[in-house]
């Protein structure tokens, strides 16, 4: 693609150099940069790829895209200064990669619980009704039937592009993405064109990064602020933030809820281990799902397929075929008698909705052991809070490690153990290593009890001083159990 062409969709401050040149490829990583390529210098969180201008133009870049102008221009390098790069990068990107969100469907979903669960649902349902379609999500990207492996729950956006690119090649006409607010606030999405937002609920997360709560919110809202007026932005009542979100936007609001009255308005008639019998818009339906998140959830994915044109009925007869996504309120029943749900809950917020989905099924008839850790290197203010949690709708507690990454799992461990008071304590214990943890959980259940290991859901690796070691909670128990 010409230079001249490609910069159509940003403003630059100042250009030296020629335009009129071919560019071969688009990359911020100098590493990946090869003869013909356009370099983008992004100020990462880490890095400043402005450093990296040099070793991108010995690999054979011959456009430079930065912020702040290199004391040295090179002879015969163009040199493209923009006012923020982060903005000019995903644009850019877009331009290359053919302008792939204006060939299909993009639905964008956001929020601290279950946007893995409602993209992925809303993937499966337009797959059931015969569409090629693509995900992008924590757990796994497709590209209609292909998986392709992921890192960040939103990739950079020279990758979430090339992803985006080649659905649109491949005849994809709906794509269901995971907006996170790391890439709203780094404006990893910027030149994308969406077609509908989703807003789940917002709760204490990733305030490593945001530091507070409403920087938080801000950078979830700044998603549907920015949505076009052709969107639909389909929110949460029953959160409330949920009207907050989408107070500016432009496009078309709808609501759903279980407790109002709404657009899309559920109910929950009939809750088991096995499943729901639900209640949507009048219609009554059973599916393989528990807990009220989910319905929840379900809920979304409803509303957002009647707002790409689905009739009730149809969407209704689909979402009764569906699987919960892997390592969400995964339940295996022990021969022993007792159920162990795996679950990927590692939020305050999310463990107290998995722990009322099981009190709501055992009504009092068994006891709740929680297995609970939090990771290292992220939010500690979450840690005294889900241990409080876990504690005060569980009947045992055994507080381990989940991810420790480059801290003391200990370390972690006293950071839960300080939400506990002198009751609390009387309940909880405290195994470092995860694999006895759970263990001891299924030593502590009798027949009719549940365990809940929360945290890793579909993680198969635990991360320690850098390294993943093999570890699948859903394994684990198997082999105790077996």
């Amino acid at each position: 693609m010409k230079l001249s062409d490609l910069l159509k969709a940003i403003q630059p401050v100042q250009i030296t150099g020629s335009t009129d040149m071919e560019i071969t490829g688009v990359n911020i990583d100098s590493r990946l940069i090869e003869a013909g390529h356009l370099f983008m210098a992004m100020r990462g969180t880490q890095t400043d790829g402005h450093a990296y201008i040099p070793a991108a133009i010995e690999k054979g870049a011959v456009a430079i895209l930065c912020e702040e102008w290199p004391e040295e221009l090179k002879a015969g390098i163009t040199y493209i200064q923009v006012k923020d790069s982060e903005d000019a990068v995903g644009k850019t990107a877009t331009t290359f990669y053919g302008d792939p969100t204006s060939k299909m469907e993009l639905v964008g979903v956001t929020g601290t619980n279950g946007k893995t669960t409602i993209a992925t649902l809303l993937y499966d349902t337009f797959r059931y009704f015969g569409y090629k379609v693509g995900l992008i999500s924590t757990v796994c990207n497709y590209i209609d039937d292909q998986p392709v492996p992921t890192e960040h729950t939103t990739p950079d956006p020279i990758t979430l592009n090339r992803l985006l690119g080649e659905m649109a090649d491949s005849g994809c006409k709906y794509a269901f993405m995971e907006v996170s607010s790391h890439s709203i606030a780094q404006k990893r999405i910027s030149g994308l064109k969406f077609a509908g937002g989703i807003f789940t609920n917002l709760t204490r997360d990733h305030l490593d990064y945001h530091k507070t709560v409403e920087n938080y919110l801000k950078a979830k809202k700044k998603f549907f602020d920015e949505m076009p007026k052709s969107a639909f932005s389909l929110t949460n009542l029953d959160d409330r933030n949920g009207l907050v979100m989408t107070q500016n936007t432009r496009s078309k609001v709808y609501t759903y809820s279980l407790r109002s009255l709404s657009d899309f308005k559920g109910k929950v008639l009939e809750s088991h281990f096995e499943g729901m019998l639900l209640d949507f818009n009048n219609h009554e339906l059973a599916v393989r799902f528990i807990g009220k998140f989910n319905a929840s959830n379900l809920l979304a994915v409803f509303g957002a397929a009647v707002l790409l044109g689905k009739k009730e009925e149809d969407v209704l007869v689909a979402l009764s075929t569906l699987h919960p996504v892997a390592g969400r309120f995964d339940a295996i029943r022990s021969p022993k008698g007792y159920t162990a749900i795996v679950d990927y809950a590692h939020t305050p917020d999310a463990l107290v909705n998995v722990l009322n989905a099981i009190h709501g099924v055992l009504e009092g008839k068994g006891k709740v052991i929680t297995v609970v850790g939090a990771g290292g290197n992220r939010d500690k203010g979450k840690r005294p809070i889900m241990a409080k949690e876990s504690a005060r709708l569980s009947d045992r507690v055994i507080i381990t490690a989940d991810n420790p990454r480059f801290e003391e799992p200990q370390d972690i461990i006293n950071d839960m153990l300080a939400g506990l008071d002198k009751d609390d304590i009387q309940k909880t214990i405290s195994i470092a290593d995860r694999r006895e943890a759970i263990k001891t959980a299924c030593m502590l259940a009798q027949p009719g009890d549940v365990i809940l290991v929360a945290g890793k859901g579909h993680e198969n690796y635990q991360e320690i001083k850098g390294v993943k070691h093999h570890f699948d909670d859903k394994e684990e128990l198997k082999a105790i159990m077996n």
